[in-house]
């Protein structure tokens, strides 16, 4: 079994598979609820209310980071600060930003267990990422250093990124990549410090490499703030051959601010 795909088993506790097999079997008994506590949907997800206040991203966006832009500049355009400082990752696409509106649903995935809301953050990526999708060849979840993957028991980013590889047909390598050093939470910190923080914590196993020499790299996380973490992983997986490294999220912040996450 694969390490981000895996459970602790230091003191066993269900897994996702575990929990959300029990889950299916409870909604034939009891229908699911809103995750807004909205009126009660025909599957997991969000009332009708929820889904409007939501904002859903579509072009035009930067062609780097996915802001976006209040009106179309053409194909390929990027923002002033990708101009300024171009990152280590190639494109970037986000299905939704991250606000007040859709911070709920995927703090329930990262910190409440709600394993079985993967399939429908993984259909949104599916929509907003479809060009990237296209361009790719392998789907990489961002790890987590097995310290808090022991903690945690499931990698988020691996929960969205197994169901999107499904979903797509691509190729999916969750241990593609490793956190080899354990770092401080991101939130709170500086764009600079949350550089500093990722600096080196992360590689490519040599057993690994030589499934991402000129293969293009679909890399997948929950949320984007400044793009630090993921400029890490790019160029660790870069270093190791990959041809491009791209990134698709469920959210990214309006703008690269120190925002907690």
């Amino acid at each position: 079994m694969s390490l981000q795909d895996g459970v602790s088993r230091g003191r066993w506790k269900p897994g996702p598979g575990w929990i959300s097999a029990l889950r299916a079997g409870l909604d034939l008994i009891f229908p699911p609820q809103a995750l807004d506590d909205g009126p009660r949907p025909q599957s997991v997800g969000l009332s009708p209310e929820a889904w409007s206040r939501i904002t859903f991203l579509d072009d035009p966006v930067c062609d780097g980071c996915g802001v976006p832009f209040e009106f179309h500049q053409g194909p390929g355009v990027r923002c002033a600060a990708c101009m300024a400082r171009p990152r280590a990752f190639d494109r970037a696409r986000a299905a939704c930003l991250y606000d007040d509106a859709s911070r709920g649903p995927i703090l329930q995935l990262k910190h409440a267990d709600r394993t079985d809301l993967s399939p429908l953050f993984a259909r949104w990526i599916s929509r907003a990422a479809r060009e990237l999708i296209a361009e790719a060849d392998v789907i990489v979840p961002v790890p987590l250093h097995p310290t808090r993957l022991l903690r945690r028991r499931f990698n988020q980013s691996a929960e969205i990124a197994r169901p999107l590889a499904r979903l797509t047909g691509l190729a999916y390598l969750p241990d593609a990549l490793r956190r080899v050093r354990a770092t401080e939470t991101q939130g709170g910190k500086s764009g600079g410090g949350r550089r500093r923080n990722v600096a080196a914590a992360f590689a490519v196993p040599a057993s690994q490499a030589r499934r991402l020499a000129g293969r293009r790299v679909l890399l997948i996380d929950d949320v984007l703030t400044t793009g630090a973490t993921a400029e890490g992983c790019a160029r660790a997986l870069k270093g190791a051959g990959a041809q491009c490294v791209n990134l698709a999220v469920i959210a990214r912040v309006q703008e690269a601010a120190n925002r907690p996450i």
